[in-house]
């Protein structure tokens, strides 16, 4: 194992270590101050939708608590927080009257990253849809794509002056295939022609909100945050290798189209196309050119060819062969994934330069004694930072990487029972502990420093 001296060394100078949340995982509060419910307040109150009945009512309650939370990434030594922006603290209803109190949180927010000295990578989408638009159909709705972009026009009007660069939409594969097609996420969709509308909305938000930042900023760095698939076939059987490239073109081949060459994969279109009301000049809005795009990686996918009559993309997902490293999430630990995917997507597709914007571990390392020695995600941390240094020797522009996560948090279906923090959370005290790998990270990046 490289030591995080030795590892800082390999970093270039202008390289950006930062942390990341989101709003709904960390923030609470989640009827306070004008902020009316998402579709994540609901969908976590209906029965058997998440790990015990857990909600994001109290969560972190970084709502309250961030100057406290900005001062214990400022003792980390990060140089940048991203986090994200609760449209419904902004627009409750998702559209029509503002609500200031919510721009004054975010204000107050991005002063004191300012103030210490921290960048500010906010994104404007990290799944708290603003229920009053599920209404009208939310993500499947033409109309949410629209009002996403004055949504953008007014946080950049208001908080952009600030911003180091914004990222639109996080993961929207998470957003399409997990919560409109699998209905495993908010709001819980099990729907061919749902997940097919999602998809071309979603796009459509992506590119009329840049539009809308430029339109107010013309200088603020635009991004798109993307959690793609290292796909591999399960066999050497070439049936699971053509498996393998059309779960491509499914889970990733359907955003970086596009968002990165204005057009959509042909059988996409083939399968889905009927289902998704592209119109003239979409694929114009939707083909922004982008100062930066964000991965968000963890763990591979492996395939095999399912039947012929099975639908589109007829690959099946399998686990992973007896033996390999397992989180405590049950995600496959294989950071070669991690490089091959970076350097498939630039061969692929022209890309601007990109941030590492999710990457870290699920490990439920309780305290003892007050100290929590999670080891294996300081095992997991470093063999991925080899993996980013492995892709960028490779020629590919990674500028920065984003540990996941600042804290243990709200993990969605999961709820409070996985933790991904390098700061454990006592979810009754609210107290935060940094773990081993707080240290450690901080160690890496204090010795970057020194290093420049």
């Amino acid at each position: 194992m490289a030591s995080p001296k030795d590892l800082a060394k390999r970093f270039p100078e202008d390289f950006l270590f930062g942390v990341a949340t989101a709003a709904y995982q960390i923030e609470g509060a989640a009827g306070k101050d004008g902020r009316k419910p998402s579709i994540w307040d609901a969908f976590s109150k209906m029965p058997g939708r998440v790990y015990k009945g857990h909600t994001g009512d109290v969560a972190c309650d970084h709502y309250h608590l961030w100057e406290k939370d900005l001062d214990l990434m400022k003792s980390l030594g990060v140089e940048a927080y991203r986090f994200s922006i609760a449209w419904p603290r902004i627009l409750p209803d998702g559209r029509g009257p503002v609500n200031d109190k919510g721009l004054d949180f975010y204000d107050k927010l991005i002063d004191g990253m300012v103030e210490r000295g921290l960048k500010v990578f906010p994104t404007l989408y990290h799944w708290d849809l603003p229920l009053t638009l599920a209404g009208d159909g939310g993500w499947t709705a033409r109309s949410t794509a629209e009002a996403f972009a004055d949504y953008a026009d007014i946080v950049v009007r208001r908080l952009g002056d600030r911003m180091d660069a914004l990222a639109t939409v996080n993961e929207p594969w998470c957003i399409c295939h997990l919560s409109h097609l699998y209905g495993i996420h908010a709001p819980g969709e099990r729907s061919v022609d749902a997940f097919a509308a999602a998809v071309h909305t979603l796009n459509l938000a992506h590119g009329l909100s840049v539009q809308a930042a430029r339109a107010v900023r013309a200088d603020l760095p635009m991004g798109l945050v993307l959690n793609a698939h290292s796909v591999y076939p399960a066999t050497g059987r070439p049936e699971d290798a053509a498996a393998a490239e059309r779960a491509f073109q499914f889970h990733n081949g359907i955003f970086f189209g596009p968002c990165f060459t204005g057009g959509y994969p042909d059988e996409v279109l083939e399968a889905f196309g009927e289902k998704m009301d592209i119109r003239a000049g979409d694929l114009e809005t939707i083909n922004q050119p982008l100062d930066w795009w964000g991965l968000n990686y963890y763990t591979p996918m492996r395939v095999i060819a399912a039947t012929a009559d099975a639908d589109y993309p007829r690959a099946e997902t399998v686990p992973p062969t007896p033996g390999p490293e397992l989180t405590d999430i049950g995600w496959e630990v294989y950071e070669t994934g991690f490089s091959d995917l970076l350097k498939t997507l630039y061969d692929r597709y022209p890309l601007p330069p990109c941030y590492i914007t999710e990457n870290g571990a699920c490990y439920n390392d309780a305290p003892v004694n007050g100290v929590i020695d999670d080891k294996r995600r300081i095992d997991y941390l470093e063999k991925h930072f080899g993996a980013v240094l492995d892709a960028r020797t490779a020629g590919v522009p990674v500028k920065g990487y984003f540990l996941w996560s600042l804290m243990d948090n709200f993990e969605w279906a999961e709820g409070y029972r996985m933790r991904f923090g390098i700061v454990h959370v006592d979810y009754d005290t609210q107290v935060r502990t940094p773990k081993a790998s707080a240290h450690w990270y901080r160690e890496l990046v204090e010795a970057h420093r020194v290093a420049r």
